[in-house]
Protein backbone atom coordinates (compact mmCIF):
# COMPACT_ATOMS: atom_id res chain seq x y z
CA UNK A 1 0.00 0.00 0.00
CA UNK A 2 1.00 3.14 -1.01
CA UNK A 3 0.57 6.13 2.12
CA UNK A 4 -0.87 9.24 0.86
CA UNK A 5 1.48 12.65 0.00
CA UNK A 6 0.55 15.74 1.52
CA UNK A 7 2.61 18.86 -0.43
CA UNK A 8 1.95 22.17 -0.04
CA UNK A 9 -0.98 23.02 -2.38
CA UNK A 10 -1.86 19.37 -3.41
CA UNK A 11 -2.71 15.77 -2.40
CA UNK A 12 -1.60 12.64 -3.78
CA UNK A 13 -3.61 9.72 -3.11
CA UNK A 14 -3.38 6.16 -4.80
CA UNK A 15 -6.15 3.60 -5.84
CA UNK A 16 -4.37 1.09 -6.11
CA UNK A 17 -7.14 -1.16 -7.02
CA UNK A 18 -7.65 0.47 -10.68
CA UNK A 19 -3.56 1.80 -10.43
CA UNK A 20 -4.52 5.31 -10.42
CA UNK A 21 -2.87 8.35 -9.00
CA UNK A 22 -5.22 10.86 -7.73
CA UNK A 23 -3.88 14.45 -7.28
CA UNK A 24 -5.97 17.03 -5.30
CA UNK A 25 -5.46 20.75 -5.25
CA UNK A 26 -6.61 21.78 -1.97
CA UNK A 27 -5.07 25.39 -2.21
CA UNK A 28 -3.07 28.14 -4.74
CA UNK A 29 0.60 28.33 -4.43
CA UNK A 30 3.06 30.31 -5.97
CA UNK A 31 4.15 29.05 -9.40
CA UNK A 32 8.25 28.06 -8.34
CA UNK A 33 5.92 25.46 -5.72
CA UNK A 34 3.86 24.41 -8.10
CA UNK A 35 6.55 23.58 -10.83
CA UNK A 36 8.27 21.76 -7.62
CA UNK A 37 5.64 19.49 -6.97
CA UNK A 38 4.63 18.32 -10.91
CA UNK A 39 8.44 16.66 -10.54
CA UNK A 40 7.39 15.34 -7.25
CA UNK A 41 4.01 13.52 -8.91
CA UNK A 42 6.01 12.55 -11.71
CA UNK A 43 8.09 11.13 -9.14
CA UNK A 44 6.12 9.27 -7.19
CA UNK A 45 4.18 8.32 -10.53
CA UNK A 46 7.70 6.54 -12.05
CA UNK A 47 8.26 5.31 -8.76
CA UNK A 48 5.09 2.80 -8.41
CA UNK A 49 4.99 3.09 -12.03
CA UNK A 50 1.63 4.58 -12.34
CA UNK A 51 0.89 6.76 -15.50
CA UNK A 52 -3.30 7.05 -15.04
CA UNK A 53 -3.92 9.96 -13.33
CA UNK A 54 -7.11 11.63 -11.81
CA UNK A 55 -5.97 15.13 -11.20
CA UNK A 56 -8.73 17.16 -8.98
CA UNK A 57 -8.24 21.03 -9.83
CA UNK A 58 -12.22 21.36 -8.70
CA UNK A 59 -10.56 24.01 -5.14
CA UNK A 60 -8.37 26.00 -7.56
CA UNK A 61 -9.42 29.85 -8.04
CA UNK A 62 -7.27 30.17 -11.08
CA UNK A 63 -4.93 28.20 -13.43
CA UNK A 64 -1.99 30.88 -14.42
CA UNK A 65 -1.89 30.37 -18.24
CA UNK A 66 2.17 30.47 -17.59
CA UNK A 67 1.88 27.33 -15.44
CA UNK A 68 -0.29 25.81 -18.68
CA UNK A 69 2.64 26.21 -21.04
CA UNK A 70 5.02 25.19 -18.72
CA UNK A 71 3.13 21.63 -18.40
CA UNK A 72 2.98 21.98 -22.01
CA UNK A 73 6.69 22.49 -23.10
CA UNK A 74 8.38 21.07 -19.73
CA UNK A 75 6.41 18.59 -17.88
CA UNK A 76 4.69 16.52 -20.40
CA UNK A 77 7.79 15.87 -22.21
CA UNK A 78 9.79 14.76 -19.56
CA UNK A 79 6.81 12.74 -17.83
CA UNK A 80 6.57 11.20 -21.41
CA UNK A 81 10.30 10.13 -21.20
CA UNK A 82 10.28 8.68 -18.06
CA UNK A 83 7.07 6.95 -18.07
CA UNK A 84 7.44 5.03 -21.59
CA UNK A 85 6.62 2.82 -22.28
CA UNK A 86 3.27 3.17 -20.88
CA UNK A 87 1.27 5.92 -22.35
CA UNK A 88 0.42 8.61 -19.91
CA UNK A 89 -3.52 8.81 -19.46
CA UNK A 90 -4.91 12.35 -17.31
CA UNK A 91 -8.76 12.78 -16.34
CA UNK A 92 -8.93 16.55 -15.26
CA UNK A 93 -11.52 17.25 -12.78
CA UNK A 94 -12.74 20.68 -13.07
CA UNK A 95 -15.19 22.80 -11.56
CA UNK A 96 -17.54 24.62 -13.94
CA UNK A 97 -15.77 27.84 -12.94
CA UNK A 98 -12.43 26.35 -13.85
CA UNK A 99 -13.84 24.83 -17.48
CA UNK A 100 -15.45 27.97 -18.30
CA UNK A 101 -12.37 29.93 -17.46
CA UNK A 102 -10.60 26.84 -20.20
CA UNK A 103 -13.38 27.75 -22.33
CA UNK A 104 -13.43 31.58 -22.34
CA UNK A 105 -9.83 32.96 -21.94
CA UNK A 106 -7.84 33.08 -25.08
CA UNK A 107 -4.61 32.14 -23.65
CA UNK A 108 -6.55 29.06 -21.77
CA UNK A 109 -7.95 28.44 -24.85
CA UNK A 110 -4.60 28.02 -26.69
CA UNK A 111 -3.21 25.91 -24.12
CA UNK A 112 -6.34 23.48 -23.37
CA UNK A 113 -6.37 22.59 -27.31
CA UNK A 114 -2.93 22.14 -27.33
CA UNK A 115 -2.90 19.58 -24.51
CA UNK A 116 -5.68 17.97 -25.61
CA UNK A 117 -5.62 17.52 -29.29
CA UNK A 118 -5.88 14.10 -30.44
CA UNK A 119 -2.19 14.19 -32.07
CA UNK A 120 -0.48 14.31 -28.89
CA UNK A 121 1.39 11.19 -27.06
CA UNK A 122 -0.21 11.03 -23.96
CA UNK A 123 -4.19 11.24 -23.52
CA UNK A 124 -5.90 14.43 -21.37
CA UNK A 125 -9.47 14.81 -20.61
CA UNK A 126 -11.65 17.46 -19.22
CA UNK A 127 -14.15 16.56 -16.61
CA UNK A 128 -16.55 17.75 -13.78
CA UNK A 129 -18.21 14.65 -12.81
CA UNK A 130 -15.65 12.59 -10.83
CA UNK A 131 -17.50 8.86 -11.77
CA UNK A 132 -17.07 9.77 -15.31
CA UNK A 133 -13.39 10.56 -14.64
CA UNK A 134 -12.73 7.40 -13.31
CA UNK A 135 -14.67 5.66 -15.80
CA UNK A 136 -12.68 7.08 -18.52
CA UNK A 137 -9.50 6.06 -16.65
CA UNK A 138 -10.35 2.45 -16.14
CA UNK A 139 -7.92 -0.04 -18.34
Amino acid sequence: MIDTIELASRTIFFRSDLRVMVVRWHTEAELEVVQSEYWKMLEVAVAHDLSDWLLDVRRRAQAPVALSAWVNSTFYPEALARLAPRRLRMAVLSSPYMTQQYINDPGHQQQVAYAMDASRPYDLALFENEGDAMHWLRP
